[in-house]
């Protein structure tokens, strides 16, 4: 009977886990709010996202900041106001990142890179505190506090979304380096595995 090979490969992207099952070790966590994964042990650390989904977000934020200046609404940035606050707790929850991984995320390519999630929770928190000042400005009878605030958070948003420039995210990697604590890389590269090949396995006749 003639000797029978057998050939596995993979070509898996490097942070998704495709361990047998019962391998010993931590596995991903799950998906962040652009779909990436946790590593593997030899891809990006936890704690990285697909950059496009705080994107994503800013573009759905800067529709909503816009409806808010046109209607001078104090409760609709209010809501805006708690989007902004489950985004700076969790990016994982964010009502706008959900949107992007379900509905956005499967029709696009593999990021080729990842972003930390550390640096778009801030500028969530940012928003937040912009959010907060206009809605107070307009439910409180400033109006011209509320545009002020309002604005600026639409510029910020805007640029992101148009531009990829995260004023937010800019900040906290300032304000990391005056306090010298830098941390880790802002982004890291989220290329696929190369086809991994196994030895031949010989099977006796």
């Amino acid at each position: 009977m003639p000797d029978q090979l057998s050939d596995q490969s993979s070509d898996q992207p490097s942070y998704v886990d495709t361990r047998p099952s019962g391998t010993a070790g931590p596995r991903p966590a799950p998906a962040g709010p652009g779909g990436a994964r946790s590593a593997t042990p030899d891809g990006p650390p936890t704690g990285y996202v697909d950059p496009r989904g705080p994107r994503f977000s800013a573009a759905v934020t800067s529709v909503v900041l816009a409806a808010v200046l046109l209607t001078g609404s104090g409760w609709l940035l209010a809501a805006q106001a708690v989007v902004f606050a489950v985004g700076a707790a969790d990016l994982a929850r964010s009502p706008y990142g959900l949107l992007f991984r379900r509905l956005v995320r499967p029709r696009l390519a593999a990021p080729t890179e990842l972003e930390a999630s550390a640096s778009p929770r801030f500028a969530q928190l940012v928003g937040l505190t912009f959010a907060v000042v206009g809605a107070a400005g307009y439910l409180g009878g400033a109006a011209w506090l509320g545009l002020a605030a309002t604005a600026a958070a639409l510029a910020a948003a805007f640029a992101n979304a148009a531009f990829g420039l995260c004023l937010g995210c800019e900040l906290h990697l300032l304000l990391a380096r005056a306090a010298h604590r830098p941390g880790g890389p802002r982004f890291v590269p989220a290329q696929p595995r190369q086809g991994r090949q196994t030895p031949l396995t010989r099977r006796t006749p």
